[in-house]
């Protein structure tokens, strides 16, 4: 049985496909029409899913789609009446596009399904829908390792729910309670988000690696004036200090006058303001969560945490939950913002809808996340002598040991293997990869390469077996979704001089033996490499070990600020020419920067992706 979820009109549109309970592929439509957190209807992403499955869409047995628009209507309509007559131009805005095509949007799936994939209407699969959060919920519980859990969902909101607990136990998923709009963690976070100068869905996590840079001053004020905290982490947040739920900001004066002054404008200055902005709401968004985790801890006596939702990809918070040891183990799915509903969405078909059983694998079943497209070497080569770019083809025994070597001398190297990653995080297939003891490496690749912010930190890939050695943390975390320090003896002391420094001065210290992975509060955002789901990836770590002695890279993703991860070699090449990379591998394509035909300089390039 094939079943195709969707998830689109929001933001991050993708597909999923399942056959018989199996996840067979999952991609964002970002990844295709190259633009980031792209919300349209995910064409190619089906397209790409159907093929991977080998598969007609007339031959699905079920399509389903992530949340129910009838409902989120009825949110719309009742918030706007609610605070009548403000936010009447948000509301002429809004309600166009909603009685064009979202109140109507079973007749819209069908025709675009239908129009774009050239099916006749009458050959078209049933359509289902599944509540937003449903679907956040089944993402994390069902590929998960855990046979009963609790399941926290927590993200900016779906038709009501903001945040959801949900038990999940054998197939089935039990919704215990949750909180409603406006009252939102997520639109908390990305309030400040805004406030920041970042932009909102998707500069939650520059927010995050800001937060170490400042004091906790404003914890006491958001506490006392922004949200409502109970002992149980329920809440509510005062909507006098908020613009969303009728506006076309997310903070208003009263917001401004809290925190001294208006907004940061986007690219402004970065002053110590923001930074402890950045570090209070954080601390406040970490109690929210350690509280609400209790809660389902105690009332639903469960040993094991299930995570999703945006939230879920605070990964400093997930570190938390695990630090309070409130759990034998926590998951968090990979793709745990509105990416993964499309997953959910069809899992909670498969298994609630139609009951089928669920086996539980000992690790999980998301494949490492590898679940989008691969290229074949025959591609790879045609798209190379195309365009007369030079370069080695390499067995894997030759291969793996020169890249190690190439890394060991502080090149920076673009990494194109596998199958694309599915979900925000680049894990090892469309990575740009570096040495993590080279002091200068974090500046490179942010300045060089990335072309974004500096205070931005960079995530180390460590072999699994030896992520102890390095980090104060003793289990996996293949989605780089959980933070820990660096182990106490790997840590560089401050001198008093250093120590007098504050904020951003503080960027270029080095504070550990790994300064490129190391954070300014000495922790990391730790992704660990396993022979079971990229066993390239694992050998080439292994080769970088037997090189240097360590078993750490630098791993970030394979893009420049504001464009999607790469998905295909050409567009891997382009951005390895474009930037400061030193050498690209395109599966065992190897391609060094100096013997590359010249490149012709346009820095108009760096307009066609909008700045995040």
């Amino acid at each position: 049985m094939n079943i195709l979820g969707i998830s689109a009109y929001y933001h991050d549109s993708a597909a999923a496909l399942i056959q018989d309970g199996q996840i067979i592929a999952a991609a964002q439509e970002e990844r295709f029409t190259r633009k980031k957190h792209d919300p349209r209807f995910p064409l190619q992403a089906i397209r790409y899913c159907l093929a991977a499955g080998q598969v007609s869409l007339p031959n699905i047995d079920y399509v389903v789609f992530y949340d129910k628009p009838l409902v989120k209507f009825e949110r719309l309509l009742e918030t706007y009446l609610g605070y009548a007559p403000k936010g009447f131009r948000s509301f002429v805005q809004a309600m166009p596009i909603w009685l064009k095509e979202k109140l109507y949007l079973k007749s819209l799936l069908r025709k675009e399904l239908s129009t774009l994939l050239t099916v006749p209407k009458a050959s078209l699969p049933p359509l289902l829908f599944t509540e937003h959060h449903q679907a956040h919920a089944a993402s994390a519980f069902y590929p998960s390792p855990f046979q009963r859990a609790g399941v926290l969902c927590l993200d900016g909101v779906g038709e009501w729910a903001t945040t959801s607990v949900w038990l999940g136990d054998g197939n089935q998923l039990i919704p215990q309670w949750q909180i409603d709009f406006p009252h939102s963690l997520g639109l908390l976070y990305s309030a400040f988000t805004y406030f920041t100068g970042f932009k909102v869905n998707s500069g939650e996590y520059k927010l995050m690696g800001l937060a170490p840079y400042g004091e906790p001053k404003y914890v006491q004020t958001i506490l006392d004036n922004l949200i409502d905290l109970k002992e149980d982490g329920t809440f509510q947040l005062n909507m006098r200090y908020f613009n969303y739920a009728v506006g076309l900001t997310m903070t208003n004066r009263e917001f401004d006058k809290l925190f001294g002054g208006p907004p940061r404008p986007r690219e402004g200055l970065l002053t110590q303001r923001e930074m402890d902005i950045a570090r209070s709401i954080q601390v406040v968004t970490e109690e929210v969560v350690l509280r609400l985790a209790r809660t389902v801890r105690q009332e639903l006596g469960v040993d094991y945490l299930c995570l999703a939702g945006g939230v879920a990809l605070n990964c400093v918070a997930n570190g938390r939950i695990l630090r309070e040891n409130l759990f034998k183990d926590i998951w968090i799915q990979p793709a745990a913002g509105d990416a993964g509903g499309a997953l959910g969405a069809a899992l909670s078909v498969w298994y609630h809808y139609l009951n089928h059983s669920r086996p539980v694998n000992e690790t999980d079943s998301m494949q490492g996340a590898y679940l989008g497209p691969r290229f074949q070497a025959e591609e790879i080569r045609a798209y190379l002598d195309s365009i007369q770019a030079p370069y080695e083809y390499l067995p894997e025994a030759e291969l793996l040991p020169k890249v190690a070597q190439i890394l060991a001398q502080e090149n920076v190297v673009g990494w194109f293997s596998g199958r694309m990653e599915f979900g925000p995080r680049a894990l090892g297939s469309r990575s740009i990869l570096g040495d993590p003891r080279s002091s200068k490496m974090q500046s490179v690749m942010n300045l060089k390469i990335k072309y974004r912010e500096s205070f931005r930190p960079f995530a180390p890939s460590v072999l699994y077996d030896r992520v102890s050695d390095y980090f104060e943390l003793d289990r996996a975390s293949p989605y780089m979704l959980l933070v820990a320090d660096v182990k106490p003896e790997l840590r560089l002391s401050l001198t008093d001089e250093q120590q007098q420094l504050f904020g951003i001065e503080k960027l270029n210290i080095p504070r550990s033996t790994l300064p490129a992975i190391t954070h300014l509060d000495y922790s990391a955002r730790i992704q660990t490499v396993h022979p079971e789901t990229n066993p390239r990836y694992y050998a080439l770590l292994k080769q970088f070990e037997a090189v240097t002695g360590c078993s750490v890279v630098v791993n970030t993703s394979f893009n420049v600020r504001g464009e999607p991860l790469v998905c295909s070699p050409q567009e891997a090449y382009q951005c390895f020419m474009r930037t400061e990379m030193d050498y690209l591998v395109l599966e065992n394509f190897l391609l060094a920067k100096p013997k590359q035909p010249q490149w012709v300089r346009d820095e108009a390039w760096q307009q066609e992706f909008e700045l995040d």
